[in-house]
């Protein structure tokens, strides 16, 4: 059971304001059943329910019931994406190469390693992990990162 009162209130405001939202956080693009509770202690996935207050707890985000709710209160949805599609349509590997290209090669490796980091798909990495979602006032037809029809420099 999740209460969609939090999204609801949001989505009315930007509606109402003429505003936008991003939603950025671990999650799911499809509402599905399964594991959503979880702690992370010394790096590694521990039990939720064994030493309370030892590890950070967490639960992953709906992203497709945040959508629905929006939609509900009239308010626009754009995405969900994954962080790195969104990431990439901004422009990071460009504001990556430009920061690297001035930096010294110990500085230019930590950009490589934390873009790979925020961007990859794989295990270690946040870009599938994390999800993105735009909420905004009906009129607003796309947000940066959002829009299939984008890309990093191309967006209006």
């Amino acid at each position: 059971w999740r209460p969609d009162g939090e999204i609801m209130k949001l989505a009315t405001r930007v509606r109402d304001q003429d505003g936008a939202a991003l939603i950025i956080d671990y999650g799911h693009l499809r509402s599905d059943a399964g594991d959503t509770f979880q702690a992370i202690a010394r790096h590694t996935f521990a039990d939720p329910l064994k030493a309370p207050g030892q590890a950070d707890v967490t639960a992953h985000v709906d992203f497709q019931a945040l959508a629905r709710a929006a939609e509900d209160v009239g308010a626009r949805v754009h995405g969900p994406v994954t962080q790195g599609d969104f990431l990439k349509r901004i422009g990071i590997d460009t504001r990556a190469a430009a920061l690297m290209q001035k930096a010294t090669p110990e500085v230019a490796t930590d950009i490589s390693i934390a873009l790979k980091r925020l961007t990859d798909t794989g295990r270690s990495g946040m870009g599938s992990m994390f999800k993105v979602l735009g909420i905004s006032e009906p009129q607003l037809t796309g947000i940066a990162g959002l829009s299939d029809l984008e890309q990093a420099g191309d967006a209006s």
